[in-house]
């Protein structure tokens, strides 16, 4: 079968409470192949992405970390199956020259490839069914790029537009501090725009 390498160009809130929509393109083409993952993967993800350092390891980086300590390491991850609307997934590891493969959630083989740095793959036939072309429409739900953290839709922007700079930093500090990688990113995002 013949593999199309993908790569993450976004995540946007998906249209049930909690779920995200991440977006994977493909390298060479117009295709979009639209995955919902859960609002903890899409966290997860968004964090590794955009370099933001957790309180505390979450349950991905301690994978990481785990794998490092006894020498194994994901050469790939490659999204193998779509049966009823749900996306198979697994790693193909390495350990000491063997190699294995790992079966896993979509979301959860995705935010491993992100800290693992390694290449995302799906197969043709896949992207040829649930592959789509979304249109060039800025305003589009799914052409929200990755800089752009997912957020929760209780978090009003305007609320976040308002706050001073040393108000910012505080809630930054204060989301980090509880864990909420999500509001952090959004915090972080002003205080970025503000500084340029």
């Amino acid at each position: 079968m013949s593999r199309i390498k993908l790569n993450i160009s976004g995540l946007s809130t998906g249209q049930t409470s909690g779920s995200y929509t991440l977006i994977l393109s493909e390298d060479h083409g117009k295709r979009k192949l639209p995955i919902v993952i859960g609002s903890f993967e899409a966290q997860a993800i968004a964090i590794e992405i955009e370099k933001i350092v957790p309180f505390r390891p979450m349950t991905h980086d301690l994978f990481l970390n785990f794998c490092k300590a006894f020498d194994i390491h994901i050469h790939e991850v490659v999204i193998y199956n779509l049966h009823e609307g749900v996306f198979h997934a697994k790693m193909i590891c390495e350990q000491n020259g063997e190699i294995r493969e790992i079966d896993a959630r979509t979301s959860d083989a995705i935010a491993l490839a992100v800290r693992f740095k390694c290449p995302i793959y799906t197969y043709k036939e896949i992207m040829d069914t649930a592959g789509v072309v979304f249109n060039d429409d800025p305003e589009s739900e799914f052409e929200e790029e990755i800089g752009s953290t997912p957020t929760p839709p209780k978090v009003d922007p305007n609320d976040v537009t308002r706050l001073t700079l040393d108000q910012l930093n505080k809630k930054l500090e204060d989301a980090i501090r509880v864990e909420d990688y999500v509001l952090a990113a959004r915090f972080r995002d002003e205080i970025n725009r503000r500084e340029k």
